[in-house]
């Protein structure tokens, strides 16, 4: 089944996308997400584009979230223009005292661990990670199906700040560096094992032992080439949903990821 996608439109996105991912249509596209299949609702999975700086921002955890569920994801970069830079954690620890303070005098921006990051970079990033990204960046997004996003500071966009909520939810910490690594687009591999979703990038060699382990239902987003699903093919840009990683054949596809449930142990 392909999914249809959803082409969000923001102050930070870019122009000038290929045809493949938002067809004929024009504008400043920030987000493109992918409607979620029933049995997959809890996970959401979307490209993201940058021409500016996104916020800081800060997720809830399950705990901490007015709906009880949290917002773990993590990010494939998929295209990088030099010098492009993402910001996880801090680069000291900090009190939430000394994070609203920087909050409101801007200088948040500065406390950031900013990294500049390349092609293939993978990164987890657990609810109550403060972050933000740069301009320049091409990104694949699996997270929790969750929208709330707390905002810590905008660079004088016009847009509400969540103060109170973010403090609550933030770690004031640095983002642990096992959490990140760059990964070889042609090997078959976890990348995800849980404890919310499970995330494998699979290529043409993919090994059956990696393949066992994702079982029911995925969702599939053909990174290059196409796979083929019932016949169908599901080229690079769209995304489809298969009741099993058994039913898709990546003969065609260099890179695929594939998205599901947690793992079962």
């Amino acid at each position: 089944m392909r999914l249809q996608p959803w082409l969000l439109e923001k102050p930070w996105g870019r122009t000038g996308l290929p045809k493949r991912l938002v067809g004929d249509s024009q504008g400043a596209f920030g987000e493109i997400w992918y409607a979620p299949p029933a049995p997959l609702d809890s996970i959401l999975t979307k490209y993201l584009f940058t021409s500016a700086k996104l916020s800081v921002q800060v997720h809830p955890r399950g705990s901490l979230s007015p709906t009880g569920r949290g917002k773990d994801e993590c990010w494939l970069v998929i295209d990088a223009e030099p010098g492009a830079r993402l910001a996880t954690g801090f680069r000291e620890e900090i009190g939430p005292d000394a994070i609203r303070q920087a909050a409101l005098d801007g200088s948040i921006e500065h406390l950031l661990d900013w990294r500049e990051v390349a092609v293939n970079e993978f990164l987890y990033v657990p609810a109550g990670t403060v972050h933000a990204m740069g301009p320049g960046l091409s990104i694949v997004e699996v997270q929790q199906n969750t929208d709330i996003t707390y905002r810590l500071y905008d660079y004088g966009r016009d847009r509400p700040l969540h103060l109170d909520e973010a403090i609550g939810s933030a770690f004031g910490s640095s983002h642990p560096a096992d959490l990140r690594r760059l990964i070889d687009p042609a090997r078959s591999q976890m990348l995800v094992e849980g404890p919310y979703f499970a995330v494998a990038q699979v290529s043409q060699s993919a090994a059956d032992e990696l393949i066992s382990q994702m079982e029911g239902p995925v969702q599939l987003i053909p990174l290059e080439g196409h796979c083929e699903l019932e016949g169908e093919r599901i080229e690079a840009g769209s995304s489809a949903f298969a009741p099993s990683v058994n039913a898709v054949d990546f003969s065609g596809c260099p890179r695929c990821l594939v998205v599901g449930l947690p793992l079962r142990t």
